[in-house]
Formats: C-alpha cells, structure tokens, sequence
C-alpha cells in the first residue's frame, strides 16, 4: 500500500514532522545538476546547505566511497586508521599550525558541542556568543545559538552564556573578562541570512581574547572547505584562532565533522572525556581527503573568488535586489520586498534550486565545482522570475 502512495504521502507516513514536508523528492544529480522522483530537472544552487562541494556523485567521491568501502567501513575510536591520520594531518597542514590536533565527529552541531566541553577545561564556565548565531540545534550547541525562536521552545538551556551583538567591538570589548571560558563566533553568519562583518572584527576579537585568556572558537561550518575562496573563511584577517569546527563540505557529501584546537588547548582532551563512535569513519575521511584533493588539484580556490564577483554583479542589476552580500560561494541576496520564500518556489519551478534565511534574504551555495555556463543559467533564471515582478 505504502509504495502505491506519492512520495509526501510516504513521508508524513514514515517521518517525523520536524522538516514539515519537503516540496519536491530529489532522485539522482550529477555535478550540480539533480532531478527529482517525476524526472524534472534542477541547477541545484544550494549543494545540501553548502555541504556537496563537488555537487552530486563527482566521479573522485565515488572512487574513494568505493575503495574505502571495499577495503573498511568502521573501525570505531578503539583503533586508528590510515584514512583518518591523514585527514587529520591534513587539517593540521591547512591551519598552519604544527600545535593544531584534531577531534573528528558527525556533524557541525557535535563540533560545536566538542568546543563547549573543551572550553570547560580551562576553569573558567562563562561563554559568549552573538546575536543571530547558529551553532546547532542539540541542547549545547543552541545555548550557543543567538535565535530566539530556536531556543524558547527548548528552555531552560545551559547557563553562563551571554549573547551580544554580532559585529559590534564595543559590546565585546564589554563583555570580555577574565571570568570568560570561550568566545564563539562565525566569520559569516550563514543562517542569520550571509551576515559580513566589517573587515577586522575577527582581528579585534582575536587580541580582546588573548588579553584575557579567553579561548576564541571560530565556527567556520559553513565557511570552511573553500566556500569563500579560503580554507576556513577567516584567513583575511591573519588570525589563529584557538578552535575552528568544521563540518558541512568537510565530508564531500557525507557526515562528517571536526574540532580543531590550537596552542596550549590542543592537549586539554585526555582519554574518557570526550568521544564519538563514528567520528572519524574511514569512509567519510576518504571522501574528506578526495575532495580537498580536488580542489588542490585543479586550483579552484581562486576561481571563487572570480565567481563570487560575478555572481554580485549580474545578481545586483536587478531591481529588486537591495544587495548582494556573503563571500566566495556563500552570499546572501537581499531583496528590497520580503517576497524571499515566494521568490524562491517561483525558482524552483523553473529548475534553480535555493533556499530563503528569511523574508528578505535568499541564500546560495553552490557547488565549488560549478561551470561558468551554470552560472549563467542561475543569473538568466533569476532575473526572468525578478522580471515577473516588475509588472
């Protein structure tokens, strides 16, 4: 019975109500192309939420899913593995920091957990946050998570975090003390709709922290693994932060996260107080170290940064677009009506696919692999529903 249903019947049958229910089910994608379950095609501008780094089953992913998978699936934390060491060395090599040693989990929200815990250790409880924030959803990561309407259904959360406002060095410089544990910040906010501080926030953070002692976490989930042209999305401003967690792009397409700690914090963790399972899975490192051999390879990092320019001056010809904000392939189209979710289920029927942060914010983040010919197709799809209403 259940097969002779549509695919949102089978859903609301068999999932939880969590996600509300999904418009369209995705089938098969190739690059940054998909079609869904009617055989509709798609330019999917969104990449999983900044996670398919090199779109849909790109031919390197599929090797190493299935040489890891035909090799070792799981070996779980009580032995190491090749795949694993590598990828670590890997991240290490990527800070710069010979100090950096790494802590690999499943997700964004568990990286941002591991940082949490790693920030008790030091003595001290007091974390600060920002308003607007997004750090996860489990009970640690949204007490660190500046949304309201995220946190109210699930209090009371954790205590000792402050929240001030994002981009604003007089509240910081307010707020921080020595009575501080850990100061946690994204280099953009992605959820909050691209947010982009002003050019040496991070750099103020970073000498406010170290005056104080206080660990600087720099949560780059959404930045890191190239999406703004950087590693991490941070490099700019020629800071080391003492923790980046990563996750989203790290695995290619797969679960995988991670807790970077740098300096004298590196050593905090000791065997028992922390762990994960499935943290560090060979497959999903093989998958890691596929796709930022890919990116080496074929020098993309730099091409962001020529997209990125593109993509801000085609998008903004429109009139109903007020900016174009965000860096590489993260950016936030800001519209000057809040017509952002119409807009974007008009873009979906005509094949792009995209999501709204809210009513006036569209967000993108394609594959970092995507062709200039898909990028014209994004701009020509984009201003032909701009130009439905203009009328």
């Amino acid at each position: 019975m259940e097969k002779n249903l549509g695919m949102k019947e089978r859903w609301e049958n068999g999932l939880q109500n969590n996600y509300g229910s999904p418009s369209i089910s995705l089938d098969r994608g190739v690059g940054a192309v998909v079609w869904d379950s009617d055989g509709k095609e798609y330019l999917d501008f969104l990449g999983g939420i900044a996670t398919n780094i090199l779109g849909h089953a790109h031919p390197e992913i599929v090797s190493a899913i299935n040489a890891q998978a035909n090799q070792l699936g799981h070996v779980s934390n009580l032995y190491s593995h090749p795949r694993t060491i590598e990828l670590a060395e890997k991240l290490k090599q990527l800070t710069g920091e010979p100090s950096a040693r790494v802590f690999f989990c499943n997700s964004g929200a568990e990286a941002n957990e591991a940082a949490l815990k790693l920030s008790r250790l030091i003595g001290r409880k007091k974390i600060i946050s920002t308003t607007g924030s997004f750090h996860g959803r489990t009970i640690g990561a949204l007490s660190l998570t500046g949304q309201s309407a995220k946190r109210e259904p699930f209090e009371p959360l954790l205590k000792g975090v402050k929240f001030i406002p994002y981009n604003d060095l007089t509240a910081a410089k307010k707020a921080i003390n020595r009575r501080v544990a850990m100061l946690i910040v994204e280099p953009i906010q992605g959820e909050n709709g691209v947010v982009v501080p002003d050019f040496g926030y991070l750099k103020e953070l970073r000498d406010l922290t170290k005056k104080y002692g206080v660990l600087l976490a720099l949560d780059c989930v959404q930045t890191g693994m190239g999406r703004t042209g950087d590693w991490f999305g941070f490099e700019k401003e020629g800071i080391t932060p003492d923790i980046i967690t990563l996750a989203k792009g790290l695995g290619g397409g797969l679960p995988l996260g991670a807790m970077i700690a740098i300096g004298e914090c590196a050593s905090l963790f000791t065997p028992g107080t922390h762990g994960s399972t499935f943290g560090g899975n060979p497959i999903a490192c093989a998958t890691a170290l596929a796709a930022i051999s890919h990116l080496e390879n074929n020098d993309l990092l730099p091409r962001i940064k020529s997209l990125e320019l593109n993509l801000k001056l085609e998008i903004s010809r429109s009139p109903l677009v007020e900016t174009v904000r965000g860096s590489g392939l993260l950016l936030g189209i800001v519209l000057k009506q809040p017509l952002a979710k119409e807009f974007v289920t008009k873009l979906q029927e005509n094949g792009l696919l995209v999501n709204a942060t809210s009513d006036l914010v569209i967000r993108i983040a394609p594959p970092l692999i995507i062709s200039d010919q898909q990028v014209k197709k994004f701009v020509e799809i984009f201003r032909r529903v701009a130009t439905s209403y203009e009328h």
